[in-house]
């Protein structure tokens, strides 16, 4: 009767919904696990779980009194989760039979994500060889009974739900492990499985919506006051003022496209583009961002291969930015700007907005869905004509909700997002801190080396997305003290230089997570994490991401990277088929990489499939050709590209701004690292600077036309 009378009480307070109940298995003998929100978690599972079960609770939690009398009415475990004695207590209930609940973190979470897994756990269904059911708690954090700090939201009584997922199993397989495992070994192998469970846990109960209606979500969840954005106006903007700019810029863009037209934006990294780019996804208009470093020709092409007519640009950007030649150049788009748009904007649309779509935005909006196309990004071009990417609001959302699986960013952090908003990084990197209620500060160029490392310290920032190239430029002009709030460092979009890495961590004291992701998958495949990083890998692949590798002939280790997930795009549009949808095969994404996959998941890049050289009919990465030059002179920049070569097939020309640096310095090297002999650049040129493109990647399209003029 008393469980009955709880049961109701929780019902009318947090409106518990419990979703997947056909996931139970009729069986019993299930170890339980759930992600750890308040101390109202062991209540909620004891009284609306459908099996009855023995609870492993913290032997400080018999303390409380209250807790005390709860546990007298369900059968109870206290075990102290550091000692290896109390899960053998575990161990033997489960063979008895017994259903047991048990949380993996061992303690309620402090930032809202998922904290340290024990291997406890792990171990204890890989030994019992059980069936695991994970069961997600949400909502309950944000009660009075969480541990969050005030930087979370907070209320009296939240909505909690509980999802059950299916079941699933820990096996511990031996991959390529000829001697037999230590208890150690097994134990920790297990703890990664049962942290992989709980990630995947954590991905999959994510909804996905569209990006208006996420931005709606946010502003429910953490406030419409809530301080969100600023750009280097100095101003800080609350959720409900980029609402009424994002209706208002949607509203405008819809005077000069039709419903689902592919639109250019041509835009700077401000708040204004970010509201200009979820207004016109609030009203099904599909903002193709345009890589303004890319030059005219570079755009045109662009513009082509997605079948876009019509520009949004802004007169004030096109003056900084001095593009005024570029745009002459590209006469024959339609190309609009938002300062004489603003004129457009009448009495009835003041209304509307004022009267109407500021106070109903969900029913103002255009109604979408998760599958329609959200954006268009572009490839860079390194490799030809810019390809461009499709993606529906599904990918991108799913992406953010797996980088948060994994990582726990939370509203105490503050982002400096210095990537353009054209390039998948940057434009990922900056929707993922606003849709989750963490303040994030834009900066218009990532190329003000001397002022970036100023503005993390100046206005504390907490995480800094950037590459390796521009992080290398930083660590020059930035003071000790600079970043000494920086808590997450992430570089990706190539491979991060080993001198970089030592410089941030002598200089600053921050370990680099080095990650790996490609603009056709919104953009993050793989990253290491403060709990599980490699040194010398891209990390561990995401949740929600398969993988396959296909042999490459010459290549014994590893093989080429397909994928395949809710990240991954739509398809492209191409230069010779415009605005004609090509899709990934079956939903395969090819990477055009090739990598090995280690005994523990973590990634080994080696190199691009068009980054090899075969020279004397032996497969050469020009990564390692790049690798040797790195070793040899570390303060300079070096790149490789070939030549074709009538007797070898191909030579490897090496580009360096050492003017210094000769063949037998490359030998040596070659020699230490144990590299073949012909993995030396056959032909050193020196020059000024490698060339770059906007993104920051190293321009291997004009360093091949410089090899065959200099050939």
């Amino acid at each position: 009767m008393l469980v009955s009378l709880l049961r109701g009480v929780c019902r009318l307070l947090f409106r518990v919904r419990v979703t997947g109940l056909a996931n139970v298995p009729n069986e019993d003998r299930l170890l339980i696990i759930a992600n750890h929100e308040s101390f109202l978690d062991g209540l909620l599972l004891g009284l609306f779980l459908p099996k009855r079960a023995t609870f492993v609770v913290h032997t400080g939690v018999l303390k409380h009194f209250f807790f005390r009398l709860w546990l007298k009415m369900t059968p109870h475990l206290s075990v102290d989760p550091a000692s290896p004695l109390a899960m053998k207590k575990v161990i033997q209930r489960l063979n008895a039979g017994e259903n047991v609940v048990i949380f993996p973190e061992g303690r309620i979470t402090l930032t809202g994500a998922l904290m340290k897994v024990y291997d406890g756990p792990g171990f204890v269904a890989a030994k019992t060889g059980v069936k695991i059911l994970p069961v997600r708690v949400e909502g309950a954090a944000q009660s009075y009974f969480g541990r969050l700090s005030d930087a979370h939201p907070r209320k009296l009584l939240p909505k909690v739900t509980l999802t059950i997922l299916p079941p699933t199993q820990i096996q511990i397989e031996l991959h390529g492990h000829h001697a037999p495992l230590t208890a150690k070994q097994r134990r920790r192998i297990a703890g990664e499985a049962m942290r992989n469970i709980m990630q995947h846990m954590l991905f999959k109960t994510q909804r996905s919506t569209t990006l208006f209606e996420a931005m709606l979500d946010a502003m429910d969840k953490y406030g419409a006051k809530t301080r969100i954005i600023e750009d280097m106006n100095q101003v800080e903007e609350t959720y409900q003022e980029v609402l009424k700019r994002s209706l208002a810029l949607g509203r405008i863009a819809t005077k000069v496209s039709q419903r689902d037209e592919a639109v250019g934006v041509l835009m700077p990294n401000i708040t204004n583009t970010l509201a200009l780019l979820l207004g016109m996804t609030a009203f099904r208009r599909v903002p193709a961002m345009l890589n303004y470093t890319a030059g005219a020709e570079g755009m045109r092409n662009a513009c082509i291969a997605a079948n876009v007519r019509t520009i949004i640009s802004s007169r004030k950007f096109i003056e900084a930015a001095k593009l005024e030649d570029t745009i002459a150049k590209m006469r024959d788009l339609n190309i609009v700007y938002l300062e004489d748009l603003r004129a457009q904007f009448g009495m009835l649309d003041r209304a509307w907005l004022m009267g109407y779509a500021l106070h109903y935005p969900r029913a103002a909006m255009e109604p979408a869905t998760e599958n329609d196309t959200a954006v268009i990004l572009f490839t860079s071009g390194s490799e030809g004509k810019p390809k461009g990417v499709v993606h529906n609001h599904k990918s991108i959302v799913a992406n953010t909700h797996q980088i948060l699986a994994m990582l726990d960013f939370n509203p105490t952090d503050k982002f400096m997002m210095a990537l353009p908003l054209f390039h998948a990084f940057g434009f990922t990197g900056t929707l993922l801190p606003f849709l989750n209620g963490i303040p994030i500060l834009l900066f218009p160029s990532p190329l003000q080396y001397k002022l970036i490392p100023e503005v993390i310290y100046d206005k504390g920032c907490t995480v800094f997305f950037s590459t390796s190239t521009f992080l290398g430029n930083y660590a020059k002009f930035a003071h000790p003290y600079d970043f000494y709030k920086l808590r997450v460092v992430f570089a990706g979009a190539e491979k991060l230089n080993e001198e970089v890495r030592k410089i941030y961590h002598e200089k600053f004291g921050i370990r680099i997570l080095e990650g790996y992701g490609t603009t056709e998958c919104a953009p993050v495949l793989a990253a290491n994490t403060p709990m599980a990083n490699r040194h010398g890998t891209v990390g561990q692949f995401f949740p929600g991401i398969e993988y396959r590798l296909e042999p490459v002939p010459g290549i014994d280790k590893g093989g080429l990277l397909y994928v395949k997930g809710d990240n991954i795009m739509q398809g492209y549009y191409l230069y010779d088929q415009p605005g004609v949808l090509v899709s990934p095969k079956d939903g395969w994404y090819e990477t055009g990489d090739v990598v090995e996959v280690d005994t523990e998941g973590f990634i080994h890049i080696k190199g691009r499939v068009k980054r090899f050289a075969k020279v004397a009919g032996e497969m050469v990465s020009l990564e390692v050709v790049e690798k040797i030059a790195h070793t040899a002179a570390p303060e300079h920049q070096h790149a490789a590209t070939t030549v074709a070569d009538a007797s070898r097939g191909e030579n490897i020309v090496l580009f360096t701004t050492d003017a210094r640096l000769k063949r037998e310095d490359l030998q040596i090297v070659a020699k230490n690292l144990g590299s073949p002999e012909i993995a030396i650049a056959r032909k050193l040129v020196v020059v000024e600077q490698i060339p770059v493109l906007g993104t920051g990647k190293t321009d291997y399209v004009t360093l091949k036309q410089m090899a065959e003029k200099a050939a």
